[in-house]
């Protein structure tokens, strides 16, 4: 399978802290950058045979891409950098795409990934985290949670994708920020009653599956983890010193 790691945009606040990284994938997080961890990883993981580094490029002779058999550039969008990393793929081969923030990626939580996602059978499968599980392992990591009929959910950063299903994604990326704060934009693109479920607590996983597969024409399925790991990411800048110990707490 082949790897996409997603260390594109521009500096922000994250990188900041260290002022020689193109942006936070670079910031180091122990002896290493976040992005090199996760090449790390993704490089001792048996199912992973190529793995793509989409990043600025002025970084693509970063010591931190070294693990990494190809670089190629970001976009403007995180559709822009999705197009590259998946460009001359075969079209119906499931890829793996990663983003570059997460310091606590291990092998044994991206074969398992891998696999769930195989089993799965879709042409994108959603990685997530439910909170029970999270909260064993890292009960000192906030996240923004989601509650369905099944139990209570956080996005992960690892998913799949078959490239034929790409176009329709940029679609929907294009539709979902357009309609970004305005709830009867929001409405007309989810639809009233999924959102309505939502509201209560009554939509399942399926019900979510379903009105995905509708708006992109293809099967989505949603890939929850039992690695909590998958979605522990850095977003903040107080996400760093978090990491930092999360990290220096496992050496």
């Amino acid at each position: 399978m082949n790897a996409i790691v997603l260390a594109g945009g521009p500096p922000d606040a994250v990188s900041a802290l260290q002022p020689d990284a193109p942006n936070k994938a670079f910031v180091r997080i122990g002896d290493c950058a976040l992005v090199e961890r996760v090449l790390l990883a993704l490089r001792a993981t048996p199912e992973i045979e190529r793995i793509l580094v989409v990043a600025p490029p002025s970084s693509h002779g970063d010591a931190a891409l070294t693990l990494a058999d190809e670089c190629r550039a970001d976009g403007t969008r995180i559709r822009d950098s999705l197009r590259s990393g998946l460009r001359d793929l075969a079209p119906g081969a499931l890829a793996l795409i990663s983003t570059s923030d997460l310091p606590l990626l291990t092998p044994a939580a991206v074969s398992d990934f891998i696999a769930r996602a195989t089993d799965a059978g879709g042409d994108i499968g959603y990685g997530c985290v439910e909170q029970r599980v999270h909260l064993a392992a890292f009960p000192q990591v906030p996240h923004t949670w989601a509650r369905l009929r099944e139990g209570t959910y956080c996005g992960g950063g690892l998913v799949t994708i078959r490239p034929r299903v790409l176009p329709a994604l940029e679609q929907f990326i294009e539709a979902l920020g357009a309609a970004r704060k305005k709830p009867w934009r929001l409405a007309s693109l989810f639809g009233v009653r999924v959102l309505a479920k939502y509201a209560l607590g009554r939509l399942t996983i399926t019900d979510a599956e379903e009105r995905a597969r509708q708006l992109l024409g293809a099967p989505v399925r949603a890939v929850p983890s039992p690695y909590a790991e998958t979605a522990v990411n850095v977003d903040r800048v107080t996400d760093v010193a978090l990491a930092q110990r999360l990290v220096a707490g496992r050496s």
